[in-house]
């Protein structure tokens, strides 16, 4: 079952999939605003959830080496008990102390393959929770640049048009007078002489 984040990032993946692309150009499209900040903004509140999650996983690794250590201690107190129970019987002393010997020395072993086991289980499972979680980040992050980029080169777009609009109002203007930038070409000197002559 995928998580939540992944979820998100396969939505975000289909928006930017269905973008219509950028005319004449092969790799931007055209995004809405408004539907990728709401599909990153909600990505953005469901992380620390799933962030939680696998802490959750990591912070089993201190319950599993608890219920480790309480079962390594049941056998030996149950082992120490037997022990104890050998040795009070003065007519078999010596085997005794050799079968107490023997339980607890089977006792500690198996305590400790548990605690060990326990260990490599709770460090397994922290390893997998990290390289998963890295990986989802790492997906949102070449996601966000992605977005960045687009968003830079359409602006530079933007601007580019702007100042080819700002150039043929200029140069339509400068068409309706004529007259008056031929006047003032003149200057006044000249219509002084035109005066004068006539």
């Amino acid at each position: 079952m995928s998580s939540k984040i992944e979820q998100l990032i396969d939505d975000i993946e289909d928006y930017i999939e269905n973008c219509k692309p950028v005319p004449l150009s092969s790799n931007k499209i055209i995004v809405n605003k408004d539907d990728i900040d709401e599909l990153l903004r909600e990505l953005r509140m469901k992380t620390p959830d799933e962030i939680k999650r696998y802490q959750k996983i990591i912070s089993n690794k201190e319950a599993i080496l608890n219920d480790a250590r309480t079962t390594a201690e049941s056998l030996i107190k149950e082992a120490t008990i037997q022990t104890n129970q050998l040795i009070s019987e003065h007519e078999i002393m010596q085997q005794a102390y050799a079968q107490a010997n023997e339980v607890v020395s089977m006792a500690t072993r198996q305590a400790q393959e548990i605690l060990d086991n326990a260990t490599i289980e709770a460090n397994n499972a922290r390893m997998s929770a990290m390289q998963y979680l890295d990986e989802m980040l790492a997906g949102l992050e070449n996601i966000t640049a992605e977005a960045a980029r687009t968003a830079s080169a359409n602006y530079e777009n933007l601007i580019g048009n702007l100042n080819n609009y700002h150039d043929t109002i200029q140069s339509n203007r400068a068409e309706l007078h004529p007259v008056e930038d031929e006047l003032a070409e003149a200057g006044p000197e000249d219509s002084k002489d035109g005066l004068h002559i006539m």
